[in-house]
């Protein structure tokens, strides 16, 4: 299980405590609070990995913000719990008006991570049984969040996105380094708009995105 901050861990363990049945969960999967951004997730998770060689998959967790606008019939609300299908790096390359140029030719890079479909599959089947309501997409990942909705707008629409985030596509990238399935849940805290706190939901995404990865990692255990 990862997560970028205490607060959303937190939110996981809360869920645990509050489901009897689910209490051995804990004992069975291992937590990692990476810190904020693919810098810091990327060490700390290939550091974890490299020690527990034992880890058969990873559950990345926690909030997001929604795009208004996107390329594709599907838009999350808020506090709307979202699957990730694949992830882009979203501010990997030069940074244009409108849009974000991906670096090509002699600068090939690693920009999209396509997540695992089975365990996406399991996830969902999972969530389904427990009357969990869920959206699924493409996720991206920034090193610096969005402020204004005019760029949240052109990711959005560039990369066909839900929702973006500031970790997701590192987890996925080191998963993939260790051949490891990834999956990756986030529930909806604001709405990639122009910056105001006061209309965020932090405490309440938490809560949800919390008790849906409980859910899942149960489901997953106990398969």
């Amino acid at each position: 299980m990862t997560a970028a901050t205490n607060i959303e861990m937190q939110a996981f363990l809360d869920a645990i405590d509050a489901e009897g049945d689910q209490g051995d969960t804990c004992h069975l999967v291992c937590r990692l609070i990476t810190g904020i951004g693919p810098v810091e997730t990327t060490l700390s998770l290939a550091s974890i990995l490299h020690k527990q060689p034992e880890i058969d998959c990873v559950l990345n967790f926690g909030i997001a913000g929604a795009y208004l606008e996107n390329d594709t019939s599907t838009q999350a609300g808020m506090l709307d719990l979202c699957l990730a299908e694949q992830e882009v790096l979203g501010d990997l390359g030069v940074q244009l008006a409108d849009t974000v140029e991906p670096f090509r030719g002699d600068l090939p890079v690693r920009d999209k991570f396509i997540l695992d479909s089975g365990l996406l599959a399991t996830a969902g089947r999972i969530l389904g049984d427990a009357d969990i309501v869920y959206k699924q997409g493409n996720f991206v990942t920034v090193n610096c969040a969005s402020g204004t909705q005019r760029r949240g707008d052109q990711l959005g629409r560039q990369f066909h996105g839900l929702c973006e985030n500031m970790e997701g596509a590192a987890v996925a990238r080191v998963c993939e380094e260790f051949s490891l399935p990834c999956l990756e849940v986030r529930c909806i805290s604001n709405m990639v708009e122009d910056r105001n706190r006061e209309n965020w939901r932090l405490k309440e995404a938490c809560v949800q995105a919390g008790r849906a990865a409980a859910v899942i990692a149960a489901g997953i255990t106990q398969r």
